[in-house]
C-alpha cells in the first residue's frame, strides 16, 4: 500500500511536469526531489518508468524530469542499490544517444544524471560509457561531453580510466570531419587534461598515488599533434578557439623535451591567432597556460621567442577596451597574467622592452605600456624591488604628456607605486606633485560630451581619478603617512594648485588627525627642518581667504575651515579652544545655505569677525605683523579672482587694525598704494575697504599715509605733465585718483563719526577735491572720466552720510555744504538724458538728501535750483528700450527715482505747510502737463508720493451743516452724483459731506434706506477711486447704526453672486460689536426662516429628485461669511457662538448635494465678471466657509487649523465624506474648544427630532465623537450624551443607528473608567447591533463588531460570560465575507474575545478557537493587508489559550506588527508546534485543520487558495504517526490534482510543493 501511494504521488507530479509556467515546473521538480530525498529509489524508479512509458514526451519536459533525477542523485546516490543504478545508467545512456543530433538541454540533463551517478558508481558508468566508445567508430558527441564533465567532477575516479579512454579516442580523431564533433573532442581533451592535472596535483589524496605524468604524455602528444597541426588550420573560427582552449592545459602534460621541441612552432602558431580572431580571450588564456608550462620545465626556447611574445601581448593591451564587452576585459586580464609570468621569469628583458615604449608619443602605446607597468608593479613586486629607480626615472616623459587617457594611466601607476614603496625613493616627490597637479585641473577642461569610444566621463575624468587616488593614498596606505605629512602643505599656497585645494585639505586633515592620535610631538611641524613648507601665517592667510568663496572647487570653504581648525597647534597654541567653538558655527551657517542663497556680504562679515576674534586672542603684535605681511605677499595670488582679492584686502585692513605698531601699519599701507592694480575696479574697491577698516583703529595714520603717498615720488611722477602724455596714459592716472578718492570715502564711512567730523573739511574733503581737480600750467582741467566722477560722488555720499550719522551733527557747521551741493548738481546736469547707465544721479541726489538737514541752511533759491535740476535730470530721461540688461536698468531707474523722492521729501520736511507743498507741486506742474506720457507718469508718481506723505502728517476736520428736512434727501442724492466727479478733490469732498449728513441726520431716513443702499451700490460699480470704497463703507455703517433691520433686508436683496462692493458693504457692518451682534442675529433669523431646499420633479422615471437651494437662506449664508471676514466681528461672534455654530453646522448638513437655482447655475457656468467676488457660491461650500469663519473669529483658530490639516472641511462638503467631516469637527472642538461645548450641546438638543435625516446623522456623528474625548467626562456631559444616543437606537435611519453604536464604543477611549458602570447597557446595544436587520453586510453589524473590540477589555468578566459564545458564533461567518472591512472587524474582534479569556477560557469557547485556527492562518495571505494584520493580532491573542508555550512564543516571534512575515517559515514552525505533545488535548486537531484546508482550496482569493495546500503540506510534514488515521491521503491527492490545474501559477506551485511533503504518509 505504501509503495502505491508513493507511486501515486510521483505520478501526479510527473503528470504536471508539462506545466507551461516555468516557476510551476521548477516547483514540480523540487517536489519530485522532496520525494526523492525521502524515498530516492522509489522516486527514481517511477521517473525511469515514466520516461520509458512516455516515449513521445517532448524534450524540454524529459529534460526537466532528468534534472530532478540528477538533483536527487547528487545527494542520495549512495542509497541506491546496484540494480537501480544500473537501470538508471542504461536509461540515461539510451536517452543520451537516442538522437544523433545534439539537443542541448535534454542531453545536458542526461549527462548530469550520469555524472551524478559517476561520483558513486564510477565503474558502472565508465563501463557503459566505454561501451559506447566502439573501436573504429566516432563516439556520440554527448558521450564525449559526459566523459569531459565526469573527468572534472570525479577526477580521482576517471583518471585511472584515462589511458583506456584515450586509446579508444585517438585512433578515430582523424575520422572526425564535422566541426561539432571536433569541438566535442577538443572539449573532452581539455577536460581530460584538467582532470589529470588535478589528479597529479593531489597525489596524496589520490586512490593510486603511483600514477605519473608519463602515463598520459604519449597519448596527449598524439592528440596535440592532430589538434595543432591539422585542426588548428581550420577555417571555422569556433573550432580554432576550441583547439587553442584545449592546447593550454594539454601543454602541461606534454613531455618536457616534446614541449621544448614544439615551442618554436607552438608559440608563433598561438600568436598568429591574434590576427585571425576579434575575440582573443581564449587565445590569451591558453597562451598563459603554455607560458606557465614552459617556465615550469625551464625552457630555453622561451628566451628566443620573448621579443615576439612581448610584442604580441603588448599589442593586446594597447587595444582600447569597452567596459560593455566582458570578453575583451577578460582578454586583457589574461594578457596581463602572461606579463606576470614573463616578469617573474625575465624581469630585466621585460623592463628593457617596456620602459623605452614609455617615451613614445603614441597614445595607445603609452597607455598600454603604463597598464602593464602598473600590473607588474603589483603582481611581481619581489622581482621589481631592485628596479624601482629605473621605473621611476622612466616616468619622466609620461609625466609631461597632456593626453587625458595617458594621464589616467599615469595616475593609476602612481597609485600602485604608493602601495609598494616607490614614492619613498628619490624622485617619488615628483609623482606626488603630479597627482596634485591633476587634482588642480579645472572642471571646464574635462570633456562634457565624450565620444562613444571614449572612456572619458565625469566620474572617470583625470581630475576625479586623481582626487580619489590622493585621498585613498592618504587614508589607506600607512607607509605613505610620513611621505605626505607635512609635504602636502607646500601645495596649499602656489596659485597653480588652487584647483586642488579641496582634495588637498581633505587629505591633510586626515593626515593631521592621524598625527594627533599618534601624539603631539609627531604632529607639531619642525619648520627649521622643512624649509620648503609654508609658514603658519601663510597657511592661515590662504585657508581663510579661499573660504570667502566657499562653494568654489567642490566646496573648498568647508574643508579649508576644518583643516584650519585641525592645524591650530601649528598656528598658535592659544587658538585651540576658540576655534573649536567658532569653526563649527561657521560650518553650520554654510549647511543652512546653498550657493544660490548664501548672502555673500554676511558670510564675509562672519569670516572677518572670526579673524578679529583670532587676533584678539593671540594679542601678539609680532604674530599679527607677520600675518599682515603674509596677507600682503599673497595679493598677487588672486589677480584672477577679484572677489577673493577684495576679501583679502578686507583681511589686511582688519589685521592692520589690530596691529599696535604704527610703523608696520604705515609701511604696509604704503606698499599697498604702490603695488595696487588700479586698472581693476574690484581692486580699487578692495583697497578702499582696506583703508576704511584700518581707519577704525588708525585714523590719523591712515590719513597721513594717504597724504604721504600723494607727496611721494611714485605718485608725483604719475601726474607730472610730461608723464601724462608719455609714460602713462591719462586713463591710468584717473584710476589712481579714483582709488584715492574712494579710500577717503571709506575712511569717513568706517572711522568713528566723532573723529571724522574734526577732519572732514580740513583733511578728507580737501584731498578728495584736490585729486578730482587737476591743474596743468595753473589751469583747472575738468575730468572726463565717468569712473572718477562716480568714485567722487560715491565718496562724497559716504562722507555726507557719516556727517549725518554723527551724534554731534546738530551742532556741526559744514562750511563747504553749498560748494558740495553745487558740485553734485553740476554732475547731475552733466548726465545725458538719453540713457541711464551709471548711478551718478542716484548717488548725487542721496548726497544732497543727507546734506539737507546739515547747517548752514541754503537759501530758497539754491534749493529751488536743486529741485529743478533733479526733476529735469530724472523726468526728462527717455524710456529705456527692452534689452538683455533690462532688469539691471529697471533696478537702477527705480533706485534713482526713489532717491529723487527721498530728496524732495526731506525738503518738504523743512517746510511742512500748504505753502511748502504748493511749492513742490509748482515745480512738478510742468512735468505733470508734459505732452510726453512717460514724463507725466513719473511726475504724477512723485506727486502722489509727496501728497501721501503730506496727508499722513496733517489732520483735517469738517463740520457738517444743518439742512431743512425737505432738502436732506435731495442733497444726499446730489452728493452721491458727486462721487463720480473727475476731480478727486471734489469726489473726496462729496464723501465727507455724505457721511456727515448720515451721521447727523440719518435717523430721519428710515423709509429711504432701500433707495440709499441701492444708489450706493450702483455708484460703487460706476466710480473708480481708492477713497470711494472706504467712505461708502462708513456710510452704510452710519445708516445701519440707526436702521439695522432695514439695511440688512436691503443688502439681502442684492443679486447673487455678491459683487466685491456689496461684500465690502456687508463687512462694514461688523465695525462695531453691538451693531455686529444685531446684524448676526438678523441674518440667523433670515437663514432659518425658509426651508433650506426644495425638491424638483425628476425628469426621468426612477431618478432621485434634484434638491435646489432656496434663495433667502443662501443669501443670508453668503452675507454671514462676509460679515465674518472682518476681524472686528469677534466680540459679536463670541456672544452668539452656540447659535451660530449649531445653525451653520445644520445648514452644512442639509445643503450637502444641494444644487444652485438654475439662473445662478447659468452664471456659474458663464463665469463671473471680474467685479464679482471669487468665493464659491455652491450652497454647502458657502455654509462650510461661513462655519470656518465663525471659528476663526471666535478665537477657535486651533479648531479651524486642525480641520485644515486633516482635510475636514473638504469632507464636510461631500456626501461621501460629510459624516467623517462632522466627526473630525467634533474631535477638534473637544480638543481645542472644550469649554464651549455645554452651550453648543444645549443648542443641539432641540435638533434631535429633525425632519431632515441628514441633520440627524450629522448631530449623531458630532455627539458620538465627543464621547471619544475625556472632555465629555470633564465637563459632566457624559450622562446627557449617553442618554441622547440611547434615544436614537431605534431611529429609522441605519446610519444614525450605526453612529449611536460608534458613540457608545467611543466611551472606551474617552472615559474608559466609566465602561464598567455602563457595561450591561453597552453590551446589550452591541449584541443587538450584530443582529440588526436582514442585510448580511449590515453597516450596523460592522460598527457593532468594531465597537465590541474596543469595549471588551474594559467590561466586567462576569458581564461578558453570557454573551461570549454567542458573539463568537455570530461573527464566524464574517471571516470569509466578500467585504474587506467585515473580514477585518470580525477577525480582530475574535482576537479580542480571546484576549479577555486569557487563563480562563471555557472548553466550549476553546472549541471555537480551534475552529478558527486554520482560517486565521490562511487569511494571513489575504489580498487585503488590513485583514492580514487582523489575523496577526487574532493569532497572537489565541496563543495563550492554546496551552502550548512554544506555539504562543512562535506567534510572538513571527507575528509582531511591522515585522516582515516569511509565511512559509512561519507555517512550518506553527505546524511543528501544533503536532507537539502539548496539543494532545485536541485529539482530532489534525483532521479538523486538514478538513478546513480542503474547504479553502476552493477559495475565491488566490493567495488564500495557494496558502491552503501550503498549510496542508506542513501539517502533514509534522504529523505524528498516531495522527495518521486522521488523514485521508486519497482526498488530499485528489484535491491537489485539481489545484495543479488552477489558472493561478502560484496555486499550482503551492500544490506541487504540498504533494512533495505528502511523502511522509505515503
Amino acid at each position: 500500500m505504501t509503495e502505491s501511494y508513493m507511486k501515486k504521488l510521483s505520478s501526479t507530479l510527473l503528470d504536471a511536469i508539462t506545466d507551461k509556467d516555468p516557476l510551476v515546473q521548477e516547483q514540480v521538480c523540487s517536489a519530485l526531489c522532496s520525494l526523492g530525498e525521502v524515498r530516492p529509489v522509489e522516486m527514481l524508479r517511477t521517473c525511469e518508468e515514466y520516461l520509458r512509458q512516455h516515449d513521445k514526451l517532448a524534450h524540454p519536459y524529459r529534460a526537466a524530469v532528468l534534472r530532478a533525477m540528477e538533483r536527487v542523485l547528487s545527494s542520495r546516490a549512495s542509497e541506491l542499490d546496484k540494480d537501480t543504478a544500473s537501470t538508471i545508467i542504461l536509461l540515461a545512456s539510451s536517452e543520451m544517444t537516442r538522437m544523433k543530433d545534439l539537443v542541448g538541454d535534454w542531453q545536458q540533463a542526461v549527462s548530469g544524471v550520469l555524472v551524478a551517478l559517476g561520483r558513486q558508481f564510477i565503474s558502472k558508468v565508465m563501463e557503459e560509457l566505454l561501451h559506447r566508445l566502439q573501436p573504429g567508430a566516432l563516439p556520440h558527441c554527448a558521450v564525449l561531453h559526459t566523459l569531459a564533465s565526469l573527468s572534472v567532477a570525479n577526477a580521482f575516479g576517471v583518471v585511472p580510466f584515462l589511458p583506456s579512454i584515450l586509446s579508444s579516442l585517438l585512433p578515430v580523431l582523424g575520422m572526425a570531419k564535422q566541426d561539432t564533433v571536433r569541438m566535442a573532442f577538443c572539449s573532452a581533451l581539455q577536460r581530460f587534461s584538467e582532470g589529470a592535472l588535478e589528479y597529479l596535483a593531489n597525489l596524496d589524496r589520490a586512490p593510486d598515488p603511483t600514477v605519473r605524468k608519463d602515463a598520459f604524455t604519449t597519448d596527449i602528444f598524439s592528440a596535440y599533434d592532430v589538434l595543432f597541426h591539422h585542426w588548428l588550420q581550420s577555417r571555422e573560427a569556433k573550432l580554432r578557439l576550441a583547439v587553442v582552449e584545449a592546447l593550454g592545459p594539454m601543454s602541461h602534460l606534454l613531455p618536457s623535451e616534446r614541449l621544448e621541441e614544439q615551442l618554436p612552432k607552438l608559440l608563433p602558431g598561438i600568436l598568429a591567432l591574434y590576427k585571425k580572431h576579434s575575440e582573443t580571450f581564449y587565445v590569451s588564456k591558453s597562451l598563459g597556460q603554455i607560458l606557465e608550462a614552459a617556465v615550469s620545465v625551464g625552457s630555453r626556447t622561451l628566451d628566443t621567442q620573448l621579443d615576439a611574445l612581448l610584442a604580441a601581448l603588448h599589442s593586446q593591451i594597447c587595444v582600447p577596451v569597452e567596459s560593455s564587452s566582458p570578453l575583451a576585459m577578460s582578454n586583457q586580464k589574461e594578457a596581463l597574467r602572461c606579463f606576470t609570468v614573463l616578469a617573474c621569469n625575465s624581469p630585466d628583458r621585460l623592463l628593457a622592452f617596456l620602459l623605452p615604449r614609455l617615451d613614445t608619443n603614441n597614445e595607445r602605446t603609452r597607455v598600454g605600456t603604463l597598464q602593464v607597468v602598473r600590473h607588474v608593479i603589483n603582481s611581481a613586486a619581489a622581482q621589481m624591488e631592485d628596479k624601482k629607480p629605473f621605473i621611476l626615472s622612466s616616468m619622466r616623459l609620461p609625466l609631461l604628456d597632456t593626453n587625458s587617457k595617458v594621464k589616467r594611466a599615469v595616475v593609476q601607476v602612481i597609485s600602485a607605486m604608493a602601495h609598494h614603496g616607490y614614492l619613498e625613493q628619490p624622485g617619488g616627490e615628483a609623482m606626488i606633485e603630479y597627482i596634485v597637479q591633476q587634482c588642480a585641473l579645472p572642471p571646464e577642461q574635462e570633456p562634457e560630451k565624450p565620444g562613444p569610444s571614449s572612456k572619458d566621463s565625469k566620474a572617470d575624468s583625470v581630475r576625479a581619478i586623481s582626487v580619489r587616488t590622493l585621498y585613498l593614498v592618504s587614508t589607506t596606505v600607512d607607509r605613505m603617512n610620513h611621505v605626505l605629512w607635512p609635504y602636502l602643505l607646500q601645495f596649499l599656497i602656489p596659485v597653480r594648485f588652487t584647483g586642488a585645494l579641496t582634495p588637498l585639505c581633505r587629505s591633510l586633515m586626515h593626515l593631521a588627525q592621524k598625527r594627533q592620535e599618534a601624539g603631539a610631538d609627531t604632529f607639531l611641524i619642525q619648520y627649521d627642518t622643512h624649509a620648503s613648507l609654508p609658514s603658519p601665517y601663510a597657511v592661515t592667510a590662504r585657508l581663510l581667504v579661499v573660504s570667502s568663496s566657499p562653494y568654489l572647487g567642490d566646496g573648498r570653504g568647508v574643508v579649508a575651515l576644518r583643516l584650519l581648525s585641525v592645524l591650530h597647534p601649528n598656528i598658535h597654541p592659544l587658538l585651540g579652544q576658540h576655534w573649536e567653538t567658532t569653526v563649527p558655527l561657521l560650518l553650520g551657517y554654510l549647511d543652512e545655505h546653498m550657493e544660490e542663497t548664501l548672502p555673500q556680504e554676511e558670510w564675509e562679515e562672519r569670516l572677518l569677525m572670526f579673524l578679529r576674534d583670532t587676533l584678539a586672542i593671540v594679542s601678539d603684535n609680532v604674530w599679527i605683523c607677520q600675518l599682515s605681511l603674509e596677507l600682503c605677499r599673497q595679493l598677487p595670488c588672486y589677480d584672477g579672482a577679484p572677489q577673493e582679492k577684495n576679501f583679502l584686502y578686507k583681511c589686511i585692513g582688519t589685521t592692520l587694525g589690530a596691529a599696535s605698531s604704527k610703523e608696520v601699519v604705515r609701511k604696509h599701507l604704503q606698499e599697498l598704494l604702490e603695488t595696487a592694480r588700479y586698472q581693476e575696479e574690484a581692486e580699487r574697491e578692495g583697497l578702499a575697504c582696506c583703508f576704511g577698516i584700518c581707519a577704525i583703529s588708525h585714523l590719523e595714520d591712515t590719513l597721513a599715509q594717504l597724504e604721504d603717498f600723494v607727496r611721494s615720488e611714485v605718485f608725483r611722477k604719475s601726474i607730472g605733465i610730461l608723464n601724462i602724455f608719455k609714460d602713462r596714459s591719462e586713463n591710468e592716472v584717473e584710476k589712481v585718483k579714483s582709488a584715492l578718492i574712494l579710500c577717503y570715502g571709506h575712511v569717513a564711512a568706517r572711522a568713528p563719526c566723532e573723529l571724522v567730523l574734526a577732519k572732514v573739511e580740513s583733511d578728507i574733503l580737501r584731498n578728495v577735491f584736490q585729486h578730482f581737480n587737476t591743474k596743468v600750467l595753473g589751469v583747472k582741467i575738468e575730468t572726463k572720466d565717468p569712473a572718477l566722477k562716480l568714485c567722487l560722488v560715491q565718496s562724497v555720499c559716504m562722507i555726507s552720510h557719516a556727517i549725518c550719522s554723527s551724534t554731534q551733527a546738530g551742532s556741526f557747521h559744514f562750511s563747504r555744504k553749498a560748494e558740495l551741493v553745487a558740485q553734485m548738481m553740476e554732475f547731475i546736469r552733466a548726465e545725458p538724458l538719453d540713457s541711464l547707465r551709471t548711478p551718478i544721479r542716484k548717488k548725487a541726489m542721496l548726497t544732497c538728501t543727507y546734506l539737507v538737514s546739515v547747517e548752514p541752511a541754503l537759501d530758497k533759491q539754491a534749493w529751488a535750483d536743486v529741485i529743478r535740476g533733479c526733476l529735469h535730470s530724472v523726468m526728462a530721461l527717455l524710456p529705456e528700450p527692452k534689452g538683455e540688461d533690462g532688469g539691471c536698468q529697471e533696478s537702477l531707474y527705480l533706485d534713482t527715482l526713489h532717491a529723487l523722492e527721498d530728496l524732495l521729501t526731506s525738503l518738504l520736511q523743512q517746510n511742512m505747510t500748504p505753502q511748502g507743498l504748493q511749492m513742490m507741486i509748482e515745480h512738478l506742474s510742468p512735468w505733470i502737463k508734459s505732452p510726453r506720457g512717460h514724463e507725466r507718469a513719473r511726475a504724477l508718481g512723485v506727486s502722489a508720493h509727496l501728497l501721501r506723505y503730506f496727508l499722513e502728517h496733517l489732520r483735517v476736520s469738517i463740520i457738517a451743516r444743518r439742512l431743512p428736512p425737505d432738502q436732506l434727501i435731495s442733497l444726499l442724492l446730489t452728493m452721491f452724483e458727486g462721487l463720480g466727479d473727475h476731480d478727486q478733490n471734489c469726489s473726496r469732498a462729496a464723501t465727507v459731506m455724505i457721511n456727515c449728513l448720515l451721521q447727523e441726520r440719518g435717523g430721519a431716513l428710515q423709509e429711504k434706506v432701500p433707495e440709499i443702499v441701492s444708489v450706493l451700490r450702483s455708484k460703487l460699480q460706476e466710480v473708480q477711486g481708492e477713497h470711494i470704497l472706504p467712505a461708502a463703507q462708513h456710510s452704510i455703517y452710519l445708516l445701519a447704526t440707526q436702521h439695522c433691520a432695514a439695511v440688512v433686508s436691503s443688502l439681502l436683496g442684492s443679486p447673487l453672486p455678491l459683487d466685491s462692493h456689496t461684500c465690502m458693504l456687508w463687512r462694514a457692518l461688523a465695525a462695531e460689536p453691538h451693531l455686529a451682534t444685531q446684524v448676526l442675529g438678523l441674518l440667523l433669523e433670515m437663514m432659518n426662516r425658509d426651508v433650506p431646499f426644495k425638491e424638483s420633479r425628476a425628469f426621468l422615471l426612477g431618478r432621485t429628485p434634484d434638491r435646489v437651494a432656496t434663495l433667502l437662506p443662501l443669501s443670508a449664508s453668503c452675507a454671514l461669511f462676509e460679515v465674518m471676514s472682518t476681524p472686528a466681528v469677534g466680540p459679536a461672534v463670541l456672544e452668539l457662538y452656540p447659535q451660530l455654530f449649531v445653525a451653520l453646522l445644520l445648514r452644512v448638513s442639509c445643503t450637502v448635494g444641494v444644487q444652485l437655482p438654475r439662473n445662478l447655475q447659468a452664471l456659474e457656468r458663464r463665469g463671473a465678471s471680474p467685479a464679482l467676488a471669487t468665493r464659491n457660491l455652491e450652497p454647502c461650500s458657502s455654509a462650510v466657509d461661513t462655519l470656518r469663519a465663525v471659528l476663526l473669529r471666535s478665537g477657535s483658530e486651533d479648531v479651524a487649523q486642525r480641520m485644515d490639516q486633516e482635510g475636514g472641511w473638504e469632507l464636510l462638503r461631500t456626501s461621501a465624506g460629510h459624516e467623517e467631516g462632522a466627526t473630525r469637527l467634533a474631535r477638534a472642538m473637544a480638543e481645542h474648544a472644550g469649554p464651549r461645548l455645554p452651550l453648543v450641546l444645549k443648542a443641539l438638543a432641540c435638533t434631535q427630532s429633525s425632519v431632515y435625516e441628514v441633520q440627524r446623522v450629522t448631530t449623531t456623528a458630532f455627539l458620538a465623537e465627543l464621547l471619544n474625548s475625556n472632555v465629555a467626562n470633564d465637563l459632566m456631559l457624559l450622562d446627557s450624551l449617553l442618554e441622547s444616543l440611547a434615544a436614537r437606537q431605534k431611529d429609522t435611519c441605519a446610519s444614525v443607528r450605526r453612529l449611536v453604536l460608534r458613540g457608545l464604543a467611543n466611551l472606551a477611549s474617552g472615559s474608559p473608567d466609566k465602561v464598567r458602570a455602563h457595561g450591561p447597557q453597552l453590551l446589550t446595544a452591541m449584541i443587538g447591533g450584530l443582529d440588526d436587520g436582514d442585510n448580511p453586510h449590515s453597516p450596523v453589524a460592522l460598527e457593532a463588531m468594531v465597537g465590541l473590540a474596543q469595549l471588551l477589555h474594559l467590561m466586567e468578566t462576569w458581564d461578558l460570560r453570557s454573551g461570549l459564545l454567542h458573539v463568537a458564533i455570530r461573527i464566524r461567518p464574517f471571516f470569509d465575507s466578500e467585504k474587506t472591512e467585515f473580514r477585518t472587524a470580525s477577525i480582530r474582534l475574535f482576537g479580542h474575545l480571546n484576549k479577555v479569556c486569557h487563563g480562563d477560557c471555557e472548553d466550549i469557547f476553546l472549541d471555537q478557537v480551534m475552529g478558527g485556527m486554520a482560517p486565521l492562518l490562511l487569511h494571513l495571505q489575504d489580498p487585503q493587508t488590513t485583514v492580514a494584520s487582523a489575523c496577526r493580532f487574532a493569532l497572537l491573542m489565541c496563543g495563550p489559550n492554546l496551552a502550548c508555550e512554544e506555539l504562543s512564543a512562535a506567534f510572538q516571534k513571527h507575528l509582531q506588527e511591522g515585522r516582515a512575515l516569511h509565511f512559509g517559515e512561519f507555517l512550518n514552525t506553527t505546524c511543528k508546534h501544533l503536532a507537539s505533545p502539548q496539543m494532545q488535548h485536541f485529539p482530532d486537531l489534525l483532521g479538523r485543520l486538514l478538513s478546513t484546508c480542503l474547504f479553502y482550496c476552493k477559495s475565491s482569493w488566490e493567495g488564500v487558495r495557494a496558502a491552503a495546500p501550503l498549510l496542508t503540506g506542513f501539517l502533514v510534514l509534522h504529523a505524528e504517526p498516531r495522527q495518521q488515521p486522521q488523514v485521508d491521503l486519497d482526498q488530499l491527492i485528489s484535491a491537489f490534482q485539481i489545484l495543479l490545474k488552477d489558472p493561478a501559477p502560484e496555486v499550482r506551485t503551492r500544490a506541487a510543493e504540498a504533494l512533495g511533503r505528502l511523502v511522509k504518509l505515503a
